[in-house]
């Protein structure tokens, strides 16, 4: 039994989703996803754990086809829609993929692939001709998702997730965000991630509420969906609302109270994905009369750790462990280490991922003899909450025998006037083992890097300020907004 799709059997005529400017109801969602099951299905009763691969665009087509992957049998793997070819190849041949659906936009880029005959290739216009049949019985157990990291070291690693775990991550949400079948919220996150997928998808599906899809971001039409008066909760990542706090400012200060008046009216807003520099969430407070909530996941766990919902919600801070989830801060060694010290992140729970696919050598790897999931976050407990410091590969620079965190180096920087953002990476440096070294991007092209070193050294000591600086347009992303500090690393080189 699928829980989410039990669950919807009691919001039969609820608006489960908006996009395109159609409404569809629970009831519309549970008959087409059960049609499109029985077209994956074909001959066979279940498909037993096979990959489906889907390349569509966010929607209901999206749910509808996610949620019949599930019904059949099969292991959902959503495709990046904006893949070039070889990464679309890859997750493919790495999955394994015995079935790939693609609405008609996509098909001509997944066209070589297709006429190469490795995997029966069904649109979803096939799927809709498919008449309602008895679908099988799926057990928790059964993998549910494969997910792809983000391979900022290696290959990118096929997360796999069962329905157990799924249902262990929306439903500890759910619960502790206070989701009911009355929130609305717009998703405009991209499908290949568990922020979109399992955060604002299934969470408002779980609960009978109304998901609403953007056909193409912008701030102007996010603020335009604001305006209506129908949203009353808004996730995002903190570039996203960067990008909505520098549409703000051009607005005239009629408009801006009437945002206020409509943002504060929101339930709950919250930032994830990447750390929330504190000057966005100060501004966004300023902006909406809200405190986001900030938390702490990734594609292995789900959420860990999350600011409460009701209660204070610390700036710079991740909060604390989940109802279900057990957390340890330990040292390199894997002992735990004493409260106030810094150590990495360990997690056990239901809501932790069952392996890498086909890479059994990397799952051994990335859990502790006795089950903790490795998280390569390094995090202190300040005053109950946590606070993190950095990924040990990436933000933990090792400098003259100090271990120095780069994020809160770029804190620091963000509060410069002329600073518009900013990334700290340690660049290899023989003498010293590593350099604190800072790309920046600025207000002012013409800022003077001795006047900022100067600067920063009023405001924290002199060992942790950068020796580099290099002036950049934009900072490396990927499709979440996280800073690929990989790619700067190769700048300073």
């Amino acid at each position: 039994m699928l829980q989410i799709v039990e669950n919807a059997k009691n919001h039969l005529s609820n608006i489960a989703i908006k996009s395109n400017e159609l409404s569809y109801t629970y009831q519309d969602l549970l008959t087409v996803s059960q049609k499109y099951a029985t077209g994956l299905l074909a001959d066979s009763k279940n498909l037993m754990g096979a990959r489906v691969a889907f390349m569509v665009d966010p929607g209901f087509d999206y749910v509808a086809i996610q949620w019949a992957i599930w019904q059949a049998g099969g292991v959902a793997v959503p495709l990046c829609i904006s893949y070039p070819l070889p990464s679309l190849r890859y997750v493919l041949e790495d999955t394994g993929a015995a079935i790939v659906i693609a609405t008609p936009n996509y098909e001509e880029v997944l066209k070589p692939l297709i006429e190469e005959k490795t995997f029966r290739f069904v649109s979803n216009e096939e799927l809709s001709k498919a008449q309602a049949a008895e679908l099988p019985e799926i057990s928790r157990d059964q993998n549910a998702m494969i997910l792809y990291t983000s391979g900022t070291t290696s290959l990118p690693k096929g997360v796999v997730t069962t329905h157990k775990n799924l249902e262990a991550q929306i439903s500890t949400l759910v619960s502790f965000w206070e989701w009911s079948a009355k929130d609305h919220t717009l998703c405009i996150l991209p499908l290949h991630h568990v922020h979109g997928i399992v955060n604002v998808i299934s969470c408002a599906l779980w609960s009978g509420a109304a998901v609403e899809f953007m056909e193409k971001f912008s701030p102007a039409a996010v603020f335009d969906v604001f305006m209506k008066n129908e949203l009353n909760v808004f996730m995002a990542v903190p570039t996203i609302y960067y990008k909505l706090i520098t549409y703000w400012e051009q607005q005239n200060e009629e408009t801006k109270v009437e945002i206020f008046k409509n943002l504060s009216a929101f339930r709950l807003m919250v930032s994830g994905s990447a750390a929330l520099p504190v000057s966005v969430m100060e501004k966004w407070k300023t902006i909406s009369g809200h405190t986001l909530l900030e938390r702490y996941g990734m594609t292995e766990i789900g959420m860990g750790v999350s600011n409460p919902y009701n209660g204070e919600r610390k700036a710079g801070y991740i909060g604390q462990p989940l109802p279900g989830v057990s957390v340890i801060l330990v040292d390199e060694d894997y002992k735990e280490v004493e409260m106030g010290q810094p150590g990495e992140i360990l997690i056990k729970g239901d809501n932790v991922f069952k392996e890498y696919w086909g890479k059994p050598e990397a799952t051994q790897k990335a859990f502790t003899p006795d089950g903790w999931f490795k998280t390569g976050d390094v995090a202190v407990y300040e005053e109950g909450y946590l606070k993190i410091l950095g990924r040990d590969s990436i933000d933990i620079i090792k400098s003259g025998g100090y271990k120095i965190s780069a994020l809160e180096i770029e804190e620091v920087l963000r509060k410069h006037p002329e600073i518009k953002d900013c990334a700290v990476i340690g660049v290899p440096n023989e003498e010293w083992g590593e350099l604190v070294a800072a790309a920046v991007v600025l207000n002012n092209q013409n800022i003077n890097t001795d006047e900022l070193n100067d600067w920063i050294r009023d405001l924290m000591p002199a060992y942790k300020t950068p020796r580099k600086y290099l002036v950049i347009e934009d900072l490396p992303r990927n499709a979440m907004g996280k800073v690929t500090k990989n790619d700067l690393k190769t700048l300073f080189k």
